[in-house]
C-alpha cells in the first residue's frame, strides 16, 4: 500500500475526535520514545518494534493501530527515522488520525513512538558551518601548546607586555555608575546620552546637523550591529538598490550585506603591488557605477590592508560622489585609534560633510575604549530635515525590535559617561593616543628588524600604513610555513594585526618572516 493509500486508509478508518479528545494533548517534541514489551515480558528488539510500528501503519484494523496489550512506551533516543520526508509526514497524519479516536493511553503510545522517528530527523541535514577566518586563528593558537607561539591575527589591543587591556577611563567610569544604575530596558533606539556623545564625536562638536536636529540616530550593537541596521533599512526602503564593498574589506561586512539580502559589488581599492592605494583604479570603479550607488568607506584605518586615502584623495572621492549622487555609508571602528587624534580620523567624514553629502555612519567603541564584549556602538543616518529624521529613526527602532529588542545599558553608560565628563574626555583622548602611538612604534620596530636581517623585500608599507592592521603581501603559503614552523598565528591573508606585536617577540616574527619570503 503507498503513502497516499495509507492516509486515506487512516482517514477512513477513523472517526473524528470529540471535544473532551481534542484537549488531549500528545507529547511535546521534546520528548523522544521507543516502543518496548512490558517488564513481564522478555525485551523486543529494535527491528520487532519497527515491524509493529510499520504494520500499525499499513493495517486498517483499530487494534492494532495501538498495538497489542503487552506494548508500553518508555523513553529513549535510539528510534532510526524514517527514509523519507514522505514518509514520515504521512507517518504523522496517519497516526494523528488514529490517535483522535483511541484511549489517552494508545494515543501516548502511537503518537509518541511516530514523534521519536519524526524528529530523528528534524535536523539531520544540518551540515557544521565552516570556521570563522578571524576568530578560528585564535582557536589554533590557544590549542598550540609551544612556548613560542605569537598571535598576529584577531584584532584586539594588547598592551607590551601581551595582556588585554582596561583602559583607567573604562575602571573610572566604571567606579562612578556602580550602585547607581538600574537594569531597566533602553528604549529600543538605546541611550540618548550615549547617541548625542556619539555625535558629536563623529560629526564635530559645533555641527550644524546635530544643532538642527537632522540626524537619525540609534544606539547599535557595536560596529557589527550598527552595519546589520543599515543594511536591513537599506533593502526595507530601497529594495532595489545594491551596495559596493572595497577589495579587500573586513570579511563581515560581506555577511552582513548578504544576510540583509542586499545584492553586492565590489570597487577597486588595494594596489597589491605598491601595496598600498589603487587611486585611479577606486576613482575609475566609482565614475563608471550607476548614479545613485551605496558605497561602503572605511573612515579611517582600512581593514584589512591599513590603507587610507590622503585628505585630498578624500576631497577628491567626495567630489565624484557628488557628481555621481552616490551615497557614503562610513564604517567607523577606529575613531582616535588609527593615528591617536579623534578629530583627524573623522576627517574624511567631515570632508563630505563639508561638501553637502547625506551619509550614514557606522560607530564602534570596541578598539577606541576597548569595550569589545559590551557591543557599544551607534547608527546614523544623515537626513533632509528634522521630520525626515524622525521617520527615519522610528524605522531604525522598528528594525530593531524584533531583532534584539533593544540594546545592552551597562556599555552604553561607560561610553556616554567618559565622553561626556570633561576629565575623563581628557584621560580617555590621552590612553588612546598611547594605544595607537605604542602600534605605530611597534610598525618602525617590525620594519627596522628586516631590514637588519637583509630581506630582499621592500617593507616601507609597513610604517607607510595605519591602525590597527599590516597587511603584509605574504602569500597564504606563506603564511602557513610561518604557523608550522615558527608557531605565528595570522589570517592567511597577510593581515598582521600589529596589536599583538611587542618588544618581547618582534625580533622573533621579524625573523620567521623573513625566513618565508628571503626566496620565492
Amino acid at each position: 500500500m503507498g503513502l497516499r493509500e495509507q492516509k486515506d486508509a487512516a482517514s477512513r478508518e477513523f472517526q473524528v475526535p470529540t471535544k473532551k479528545q481534542k484537549k488531549l494533548k500528545p507529547p511535546g517534541p521534546h520528548m523522544q520514545w521507543h516502543v518496548s514489551d512490558s517488564p513481564a515480558d522478555p525485551p523486543c528488539p529494535q527491528q520487532q518494534v519497527d515491524q509493529r510500528v510499520n504494520r500499525a501503519m499499513r493495517t486498517r484494523s483499530r487494534r492494532l493501530w495501538f498495538f497489542s496489550p503487552g506494548i508500553q512506551v518508555t523513553s529513549s533516543p535510539h528510534l532510526p527515522p524514517l527514509s523519507s520526508d514522505r514518509a514520515r509526514m504521512a507517518m504523522s497524519r496517519a497516526a494523528a488520525a488514529a490517535a483522535a479516536a483511541g484511549t489517552p493511553v494508545a494515543r501516548r503510545r502511537l503518537m509518541g513512538a511516530v514523534a521519536a522517528r519524526s524528529m530523528a530527523s528534524w535536523f539531520g541535514h544540518v551540515e557544521p558551518a565552516a570556521k570563522d577566518p578571524i576568530l578560528g586563528v585564535t582557536e589554533a593558537f590557544l590549542a598550540d601548546p609551544s612556548p613560542d607561539k605569537v598571535n598576529v591575527g584577531v584584532g584586539a589591543y594588547r598592551d607590551d607586555s601581551g595582556k588585554p587591556v582596561v583602559l583607567e577611563c573604562v575602571r573610572e567610569a566604571e567606579r562612578r555608575i556602580a550602585g547607581s544604575m538600574n537594569m531597566e530596558y533602553l528604549p529600543m533606539g538605546g541611550s540618548i546620552k550615549m547617541i548625542e556623545e556619539s555625535l558629536k564625536l563623529a560629526y564635530g562638536e559645533n555641527c550644524e546637523f546635530i544643532k538642527d536636529k537632522r540626524i537619525a540616530a540609534v544606539q547599535a550593537l557595536s560596529g557589527t550591529g550598527a552595519c546589520r541596521l543599515f543594511a536591513d533599512f537599506q533593502k526595507r526602503f530601497l529594495p532595489d538598490s545594491q551596495i559596493y564593498i572595497p577589495t579587500p574589506t573586513w570579511a563581515n561586512h560581506h555577511n552582513i550585506w548578504r544576510d540583509a539580502q542586499v545584492p553586492q559589488k565590489t570597487f577597486t581599492y588595494y594596489h597589491p603591488e605598491s601595496r598600498g592605494l589603487d587611486f585611479a583604479g577606486l576613482m575609475n570603479d566609482i565614475k563608471n557605477a550607476p548614479d545613485g550607488s551605496f558605497f561602503l568607506l572605511h573612515a579611517c584605518a582600512h581593514n584589512p590592508t591599513g590603507v587610507d586615502p590622503s585628505e585630498e584623495q578624500w576631497r577628491e572621492i567626495s567630489h565624484q560622489f557628488k557628481v555621481k549622487k552616490h551615497f557614503p555609508f562610513f564604517d567607523m571602528a577606529y575613531q582616535g585609534f588609527a593615528s591617536g587624534d579623534p578629530e583627524r580620523d573623522a576627517k574624511a567624514i567631515r570632508i563630505f560633510l563639508e561638501d553637502g553629502h547625506q551619509i550614514g555612519c557606522a560607530q564602534s567603541y570596541a578598539k577606541n575604549m576597548g569595550l569589545y564584549g559590551q557591543r557599544a556602538g551607534c547608527l546614523s543616518i544623515l537626513c533632509d530635515d528634522e521630520m525626515q529624521a524622525v521617520a527615519v529613526k522610528s524605522q531604525l527602532q522598528q528594525i530593531a525590535r524584533p531583532m534584539y529588542s533593544n540594546p545592552p545599558v551597562h556599555g552604553a553608560l561607560i561610553v556616554s559617561t567618559i565622553l561626556g565628563d570633561p576629565e575623563l574626555k581628557s584621560l580617555w583622548l590621552k590612553e588612546v593616543k598611547g594605544m595607537a602611538d605604542r602600534i605605530i612604534g611597534m610598525r618602525t620596530a617590525l620594519k627596522e628588524n628586516l631590514e637588519k636581517l637583509g630581506s630582499p623585500m621592500s617593507w616601507e608599507h609597513i610604517t607607510n600604513q595605519i591602525g590597527m592592521f599590516c597587511y603584509s603581501g605574504m602569500t597564504p603559503e606563506q603564511v602557513d610555513r610561518l604557523t608550522k614552523e615558527f608557531h605565528i598565528y595570522m589570517t592567511r591573508n597577510g593581515r598582521i594585526s600589529m596589536a599583538g606585536v611587542t618588544t618581547g617577540n618582534v625580533a622573533y616574527l621579524a625573523n620567521a618572516i623573513h625566513e618565508v619570503t628571503k626566496t620565492k
